[in-house]
């Protein structure tokens, strides 16, 4: 069921490709102005980058017993701050933890070999951009879409060191309508988590800033080569997406199915009287479990921009149901 759903879908050619798959990401981002762009509205006026270069992905360990360490993107800034650009798209063990290695990989390696009395400990400011594909910040609330995050007192709020900072964007949580995004913040977001959807360029995105990503995303700009690097990248994110919604299922009926054993067994060793009442109950209970997860599933798919049909093909609902949760 979900490989003729997905191959169903690599039938219809998109207008503008997906920013979250590798050759999305490398197109839009490997553009220097539209870069610039993108990395000013995110620092949401706090800098104003105007010159930047690509740097090394690859930084190597300092010793035989460290490993090398490879980012999707990196770059430095005219005045001197490095900005690590990662994206993640399935769930990650400890995203926070590696996060900050990053980082402090990049600081550690601006530290001067040998003699380090007339250095003074001058370190660059490092930024880590995380762009989150269907999934969820680790301690999220499940609502906050955008994380500006810096070292700040615990007690005061007031900011302790400005030159180490983590941006996570969780488009999972971003559920803001075209007319509600007004911002430029907010544009960002829902170019990043719709665009594969479109088939035009919405009205809000007459700027020539917005205008720059829209044309670079566009499929049919793409070479030959690049369109088939591009479509075996989007396979690939299907696949992936298959395969999450297949362990969602098999663990919606796996607990079903706990709990109608549990609740049989515990009947069994109960009154007699009460047996067929408590598998009953196991049995409704295990259904409103299950159901409800899998409501939770099509109301996230819905948010992603996924079409009605396919929703209720996978997850075994009816029109009605997926239409409520609009």
């Amino acid at each position: 069921m979900y490989q003729n759903t997905f191959m169903m879908k690599q039938q219809k050619k998109p207008v503008f490709i997906d920013p979250t798959t590798d050759v999305g990401f490398k197109r839009l981002f490997g553009d220097k102005e539209n870069l610039k762009n993108f990395l000013n509205i995110i620092f949401r006026g706090r800098k104003d980058i105007v010159d930047l270069s690509y740097s090394s992905t690859e930084h190597v360990g300092s010793a035989e017993d460290i490993g090398t360490v490879v980012f999707d993107l990196m770059v430095t800034t005219g005045t001197g701050e490095e900005i690590i650009i990662e994206m993640q798209t399935t769930k990650q063990t400890n995203l926070k933890e590696r996060m900050l290695y990053y980082a402090s990989k990049v600081i550690s390696d601006k530290a001067p070999v040998g003699d380090r009395r007339g250095w003074g400990y001058v370190l660059p400011e490092v930024y880590t951009i995380v762009l989150m594909d269907r999934f969820r910040l680790p301690g999220s609330d499940g609502f906050e879409y955008f994380h500006d995050i810096c070292l700040c007192s615990r007690d005061t709020g007031d900011i302790f060191y400005e030159g180490l900072g983590f941006i996570y964007l969780e488009l999972a949580n971003f559920v803001k309508s075209e007319e509600e995004s007004t911002s430029d913040l907010d544009k960002v977001f829902f170019m990043l988590k719709n665009m594969p959807n479109l088939e035009k360029l919405p009205r809000m995105f007459n700027s020539g800033v917005f205008q720059r990503f829209f044309q670079l995303a566009q499929y049919a700009k793409l070479t030959k080569e690049e369109q088939a690097m591009y479509d075996r990248s989007l396979r690939n994110k299907w696949d992936a997406e298959a395969v999450r919604l297949n362990i969602i299922e098999e663990k919606a009926q796996a607990r079903a199915d706990g709990l109608r054993e549990g609740r049989e067994e515990g009947r069994e060793e109960g009154r007699q009287q009460g047996r067929e009442e408590g598998r009953e109950e196991g049995r409704q209970e295990a259904y409103a479990e299950a159901y409800a997860m899998h409501l939770e599933s099509a109301r996230k798919m819905l948010k992603r921009g996924d079409d009605i049909a396919e929703i209720c093909e996978i997850l075994g609902l009816t029109t009605e149901e997926v239409e409520k949760l609009k």
